[in-house]
């Protein structure tokens, strides 16, 4: 009925109303949602259910009573005051704004039928930078956190969030995104002086070679073993899933002939399949690899939504400095699990799947991934080489550059890794004499140069690291800035068996080099 009064745009069918974006009132103390009538007649005085990003038929918390105030048909800086909106209306709805943090879908209180909401807005680029916000003074923080919750609802692809050592951090597109995050979070939201750090980059972890050996890990009470293994995935698949090509929610059938067509996975295994990571659009894989004959697959599957907590949390935040796993395909090759159920409770197994998939992470070679931003540069012909020296000296590399028809101007089209980025634009315009203009959007994900689990790296203050020793000063300066140990421990995601097992390959490996 929903579905059809929506295709048809029907006045009178139930209200359905898609909230894409909040605008702020002139003292930023409430604001108006802006969104799209799709069925349905929107008043004013009307009370509406209004459903956050989070709701689901099977789960209401997200979900609050309000009454429209007033409507409003917005047409630049005019408001047009109206008291009521028919289907196909983009509409400025004031009252209902309370619990909506990005995006909301309104409908009425009296639908029987079950209401799914409108998918959280999409975008093509990625809020890579970040930086690190705290009061002037200390008894304003209250103000300021206030101010970030507004900042969240204004802007679509801003994130805050506060870290593990009680940072307050902003994730925003880049440099000049942050800049008017700022400038709002002063002067509108809280009205307070904020300190800002240095604008840093999110990174993510990855492997480039499968496990050197099966790494497993026991729960506390010794009654289950987890066995895994880690490798790469596919190049491609994890765009893949993070564009939705290919869901999850499939049956094990579509899902098989998918991997088994596009990637040339075996067929069992592509049916093997239990859960991408961190959500259900991560870029990571679980998937059984086990035999019938040698494990027990129905006290396996009793156990398979706590080892798909496991390796979620453990995806969410990676062993090198707690950033997020891509492009990793975790193998469970061996499983014992004990067969009463009070010895297998999620307590005991989540812990440890985690712990098992860390361990198989850090055997499969591990590295670092840093965002790489595509540049596009509009130039004059003389400035280019200039343009080439400015972006070698940043890591960067130029992909094209072709002459614009009809125009005198050159386009240079580069990558550029976005830690490399800050100031960036200030520098192409001084070497140019302001002739350059740049535009820069998130591209890609690419593997930073070294292994950051090189010890033997010495890495000295203020002092720019080499490009092969790049990915151990990244890992280690994120970690201090976490407030984390200085290097990853070994012990803290082995088990005492798999460092003896360790230790006998090392000596097996020495003596055969002897």
């Amino acid at each position: 009925m929903i579905y059809k009064a929506m295709v048809e745009c029907d006045p009178s069918g139930p209200l359905m109303v898609n909230v894409t974006k909040l605008y702020p009132k002139s003292d930023c103390s409430v604001f108006d949602a802006f969104g799209r009538v799709y069925s349905g007649r929107i008043q004013t005085g009307q009370s509406l259910r209004v459903l956050g990003e989070g709701y689901s038929p099977d789960d209401e918390e997200d979900m609050t009573l309000k009454e429209v105030t007033k409507l409003w048909i917005y047409q630049a800086r005019y408001r047009i005051p109206i008291s009521s909106a028919p289907p196909g209306s983009w509409v400025l709805v004031e009252g209902v704004d309370a619990s909506i943090m990005k995006t909301a879908t309104l409908c009425n209180m009296d639908l029987d039928e079950d209401v799914y909401v409108f998918r959280p807005l999409q975008f093509n680029t990625l809020p890579v930078v970040k930086t690190a916000t705290e009061p002037l003074n200390p008894s304003e923080l209250p103000k300021m956190v206030e101010g970030l919750r507004k900042i969240s609802k204004s802007y679509p692809l801003a994130i805050t969030k506060v870290e593990e050592s009680g940072e307050h951090t902003i994730l925003g597109t880049g440099e000049l995104y942050l800049d008017s995050i700022m400038k709002d979070l002063r002067e509108l939201s809280s009205e307070v002086e904020v300190k800002v750090a240095d604008p840093v980059v999110s990174f993510c972890e990855t492997v480039v070679e499968s496990s050197s050996m099966k790494c497993f890990a026991e729960t506390p009470n010794k009654k289950n073993k987890i066995t895994m293994i880690a490798e790469p995935l596919e190049r491609g698949l994890a765009e893949d899933i993070e564009n939705g090509v290919v869901s999850v929610d499939w049956s094990r059938k579509q899902l098989g002939d998918f991997f088994k067509t596009k990637y040339d996975w075996d067929l069992l295994a592509a049916r093997s399949i239990w859960a991408f990571g961190p959500d259900k659009q991560g870029p990571n894989i679980l998937l059984d690899d086990t035999l019938p004959t040698e494990v027990d697959k129905g006290l396996l599957g009793s156990v398979r939504d706590s080892i798909v907590q496991g390796f979620q949390w453990g995806a969410r935040e990676g062993p090198l400095c707690d950033e997020p796993i891509r492009n990793v395909k975790f193998k469970i090759v061996d499983a014992r699990i004990a067969s009463e159920p009070l010895h297998r409770g999620s307590g005991q197994i989540i812990p440890t799947a985690r712990r098992v998939a860390y361990s198989a992470f850090l055997m499969a070679t591990p590295r670092l991934m840093e965002p790489v931003y595509h540049v596009e540069i509009q130039t004059p012909i003389d400035c280019v080489s200039a343009i080439y020296t400015v972006l070698s000296c940043r890591r960067g590399h130029v992909t094209a550059d072709v002459p614009q028809p009809g125009t005198p101007a050159y386009i240079v089209k580069a990558f550029l890794p976005v830690i490399e980025s800050f100031r960036f634009e200030t520098d192409l315009r001084y070497h140019t004499q302001g002739q350059a203009f740049c535009l820069s959007v998130f591209d890609h994900w690419a593997i930073v140069p070294g292994d950051p689990l090189d010890k033997s790296i010495v890495l000295r203050p203020l002092e720019p690291a080499p490009i092969q020793h790049l990915a151990r000063e990244f890992m280690v300066k994120t970690r201090r800035r976490k407030g984390m140990s200085g290097d990853v421990s070994i012990n803290k995601f082995f088990d005492e068996a798999m460092v003896v097992e360790l230790a006998q390959q090392a000596a097996d490996l020495h003596q055969q080099m002897i």
